[in-house]
């Protein structure tokens, strides 16, 4: 039973944010929220232990259809970094914020950038694009992240201090419009670059956030040196260009580990 430690340990974990949440908060929607995000991730766990081969991408479609489909179409919430502008010029704790403080702030801190490998909606799609592994070198365009970053909260910044109505609407139509550029940029970049997740690695303004914070993270995975045969076949399956066989936190690209286990699965000698 003790394999089982690790699903039981994120559904425990989420249960408690979920619980303090609705308690805090005075809304039993945070109840269901992070109960059910709880719930798919510790599902997917519970699936890779199996060995299912599509148990991440079950979580991934859970957590991502929900949160797109759900939060985003029907409940109007805008859950991109524009969203949380919005609600931090506004001084409100609910929704996005409360997302980005559990999900992309405190949450890299155990967890990593575990968000982009098993929620993130828009990798969601891209993951089903055919270059599953780098086909060509890392680009040196990370710098590109900066840019959209620094967009985003110039966007927001300026309808505030524009005064400008509607700002619910607004903030939908750009929840709208941003997911279909983001979609259509990150599957261009992936078929230019052979590179499914060319769009994580350049343009998504979200790893501003993430990529500090994962440094610390308690959850990595790490290498046993006394059975690694240094094949390299670790490297060559990673999507996000990891070197796992080094286990100090200044690896490279370490802070991009997403956690999709690739390396962990193709390891002929189980040294991850």
């Amino acid at each position: 039973m003790k394999k089982y430690l690790i699903p039981a340990i994120m559904l425990i974990i989420f249960e408690a944010i979920a619980i303090t949440l609705w308690l805090t908060k005075d809304n039993l929607f945070y109840l269901f929220n992070f109960s059910y995000i709880g719930c798919a991730l510790a599902l997917g766990i519970f699936l890779y232990i199996k060995q299912y081969r599509h148990a991440r991408r079950v979580t991934q479609l859970l957590v991502g259809l929900y949160m797109l489909v759900y939060l985003g179409l029907i409940c109007n919430e805008n859950m991109q970094i524009e969203g949380f502008w919005y609600y931090l010029f506004t001084g409100v704790f609910e929704a996005a914020t409360i997302h980005y403080a559990v999900a992309k702030l405190f949450g890299p801190l155990i967890f990593g950038r575990g968000w982009c490998g098993y929620a993130c909606w828009t990798a969601m799609v891209l993951d089903f694009l055919p270059y599953k592994t780098p086909k060509q070198p890392r680009k040196k365009l990370g710098w590109i992240r900066y840019l959209t970053f620094a967009a985003s909260l110039i966007f927001v910044a300026t309808l505030f201090l524009a005064h400008v109505g509607n700002m619910e609407k607004i903030m939908f139509w750009a929840f709208l419009i941003g997911n279909l550029l983001y979609y259509a940029v990150g599957i261009g970049l992936a078929f230019l670059f052979k590179d499914n997740r060319a769009f994580c690695k350049y343009i998504c303004p979200i790893t501003v956030f993430l990529k500090p914070m994962s440094y610390f993270a308690l959850f990595r995975i790490k290498c046993d040196k006394t059975k690694c045969i240094s094949c390299g076949k670790c490297k060559r399956v990673c999507p996000m260009d990891v070197d796992v066989t080094d286990n100090s936190r200044k690896r490279k690209n370490g802070t991009e580990c997403i956690l999709c286990f690739e390396c962990v699965k193709n390891c002929p000698k189980d040294a991850l």
